[in-house]
């Protein structure tokens, strides 16, 4: 389905920020890891997270759930053998499992979308599972991938950092649980630290000792562990509620969002930061974050490597500032559901955006009066994507229409119903 986008002037009312995706799916891992019944409050419901639903009951894990919380029996180091296993178009959730998968005897992952995770890389996780003896059969890194696992021992690994970090947290996940003691080492420059804290910090939770040195470039990781059954409670989305947030920023707006966590680990929390540098009106206090918009935005400098799920949202703000914004130290943005550099650009420069790009870098030059608008947006599928380029279509002079949005649900489901809410004039066509 398509979505069309209309100009709207302004928006306001509040609402309560989904549950975080990337911790969900921590949580449920480490819950199916786990020998016992875990409880899990709040999980987020998006085709990520329900990709990992599915695919640890096809392992064996047995779930209950309703509409507050999810009860998971786990099936500890001893995975149940299937034939096949579908991740649907979630790269997180593939990675992690390949990583589990070295449990048990074969395991081979499909290919379903060809044109989205099938094109994505996987090279260097499976460099570092060969080194732990198990044999990996795939398509130049690509799905689709069998994984046979051959009683990993655990030892010495090498990998790189410098395309995802999921490929790290997914040795993380596994090492504990192989029988003698393993280091991990990083090679290059490893991408998303911030989101490697949120591994950790889960791990820990889940009664897992991991040391690690302060840059995260080297771990050692005892073995013969056991994750514990325990509760977890599911914290607000900074990535998702980052295009709710620059929605607000370039309208004149009263737009109030709950349940987002000052103190969170989620790098995406650099939005509010850097919405307070392009100087919108803001409050951030008690996990609740408050805009009054006025449309009136700085231009701004910001590292994005820390906050990747936010930079999309950030540049569609900074499309309306009033000078040059550039956002760097952004490669990685290049190897997710699209080329979210080259391909969100091209799509924004349709809309009558002036943006130019460089191999890690995204520069923004600001047009305070609006754009154009009046185009079909290729949005390539990827959900980041369609939440960007909507805020966009907001301060759009004509209406933009984003080809197949339904695409938004891999993180954030009730994104236009949110939009709705504020008063979005958004409809499906």
């Amino acid at each position: 389905m398509d979505v069309l986008v209309n100009n709207t002037p302004s928006l306001a009312g509040e609402i309560n920020a989904l549950s975080s995706k990337n911790y969900t799916t921590r949580y449920l891992l480490v819950g199916a890891l786990a020998e016992g019944t875990s409880t899990i409050y709040y999980p987020a419901h998006s085709e990520d997270s329900d990709a990992m639903r599915r695919c640890i009951q096809e392992l064996g894990a047995e779930l209950i759930e309703d509409e507050e919380k999810i009860t998971i029996t786990g099936f500890g180091a001893s995975p149940r053998q299937v034939s096949e296993l579908n991740v649907g178009n979630a790269g997180a959730v593939l990675r992690f499992l390949m990583g589990i998968a070295a449990l048990g005897e074969e395991i081979h992952f499909v290919n379903t979308y060809p044109e989205s995770l099938g094109k994505r890389p996987h090279q260097d996780l499976i460099d570092a599972l060969e080194q732990l003896g198990v044999e990996v059969e795939h398509q130049d890194g690509r799905l689709p991938i069998t994984i046979r696992g051959g009683k990993p021992q655990g030892g010495a690994i090498r990998v790189s950092g410098s395309v995802s970090s999921q490929y790290l947290s997914a040795l993380l996940f596994l090492t504990p649980l192989l029988p003698k003691d393993s280091t991990i080492e990083v090679l290059g420059d490893l991408k998303s630290k911030v989101v490697v804290g949120q591994t950790l910090e889960v791990l820990e939770q889940a009664g897992i000792t991991i040391h690690a040195d302060e840059d995260y470039m080297h771990f050692t990781v005892p073995g013969g562990q056991k994750y514990k059954p325990a509760e977890y409670t599911v914290q607000g989305d900074y990535p998702g509620s980052a295009a709710i947030l620059a929605a607000a920023a370039v309208t004149n707006s009263e737009v109030t969002v709950t349940r987002l966590m000052e103190e969170s680990k989620q790098g995406e929390r650099a939005i509010v930061d850097v919405l307070r540098m392009m100087e919108v009106p803001l409050t951030h206090e008690n996990n609740i974050v408050t805009i009054k918009g006025n449309g009136r935005l700085k231009a701004v400098e910001f590292d994005g490597d820390a906050a990747t799920d936010a930079v999309l949202a950030m540049v569609a703000a900074a499309v309306f500032a009033e000078g040059t914004s550039r956002f760097y130290n952004v490669e990685n943005l290049r190897y997710k559901e699209c080329d979210r550099i080259t391909d969100y650009l091209t799509e924004l420069a349709k809309t009558g955006a002036k943006v130019e790009e460089k191999q890690a870098e995204i520069i923004v030059h600001g047009r305070p009066e609006g754009v154009e608008g009046g185009v079909e947006i290729n949005a390539h599928y990827d959900h980041r994507v369609i939440m960007a380029l909507t805020i966009v279509g907001l301060r759009a002079k004509q209406p933009i229409r984003i080809k197949d949005a339904h695409h938004v649900a891999k993180s954030y489901p009730g994104y236009f119903d949110h939009l709705q809410t504020l008063g979005a004039n958004v409809e499906w066509v």
